[in-house]
């Protein structure tokens, strides 16, 4: 686990209350994958870490859990949730179905800014390629981008499903490689999108979502230790 606040890219912002923030700490660092599936969660490091009481970090675990992301068992230690392939595709076939929904709904809602934000993603994630942590990232942030017309409590649901198999997706993230055929139907795919939002064509956008989707789903049916992007 990280030594200090830094590694955890982390601060307090202004106004937020010390509970949300170390929920946020926590969530931010499984999901960056600095905590990893299976991994025990050392409760008092990280107060330590984060410079506060045991109190909000036990508070922290019990609404993490809520979210899928931790496993408490009672008089033992907390550790990271790790999902088997099984839920995985459960979670990605849910996600088949409310992420179009997602999309369709906030496609004629985006803004000008939101769109040039969408823009500027899909520009550094087709420079980024020689880092596949960064690609991650960026991919997550585009997905994510996408659906901010959308109703709070919808993208709630959809952010909870990807934090839930962020780890899935790290797997193997160093294996498509730019040319290849995975990653060159990425491209396309992620362009597609794009495009269909800037059009303000929700329904095309959620068709192409769904096969985008539905695709990483089959691959990691077929190859469970394969990592996935979409």
């Amino acid at each position: 686990m990280a030594s200090d606040a830094q590694e955890w890219r982390t601060r307090r912002q202004a106004g937020e209350s010390l509970s949300h923030f170390v929920t946020r700490a926590i969530r931010e660092a499984i999901v960056s994958g600095l905590l990893a599936p299976g991994e025990r969660i050392p409760q008092e490091q990280i107060a330590g870490v984060l410079d506060v009481s045991r109190i909000p970090v036990r508070e922290a675990l019990r609404q993490l859990e809520s979210e899928g992301l931790v496993h408490l068992t009672p008089n033992s230690f907390a550790r990271v949730a790790k999902l088997d392939i099984t839920e995985v595709s459960e979670i990605y076939l849910m996600r088949e179905r409310l992420e179009p929904l997602a999309i369709e709904l906030s496609a004629p809602r985006l803004d000008e800014a939101q769109l040039r934000r969408l823009r500027d993603l899909h520009t550094d994630i087709e420079a980024g390629w020689d880092n596949p942590e960064t690609v991650l990232q960026l991919d997550r942030e585009f997905h994510l981008a996408c659906y901010q017309g959308a109703p709070p409590r919808l993208r709630r649901i959809v952010s909870d499903f990807w934090n839930a198999t962020q780890h899935v997706r790290r797997a193997y993230a160093d294996t498509v490689r730019p040319g290849d055929d995975e990653h060159e139907v990425m491209r396309a795919e992620h362009y597609l999108i794009y495009m269909a939002l800037k059009e303000g064509d929700g329904d095309r956008a959620g068709a192409l979502l769904r096969g985008h989707i539905a695709r990483t789903r089959t691959r990691l049916e077929r190859e469970p230790s394969g990592e996935a992007r979409a």
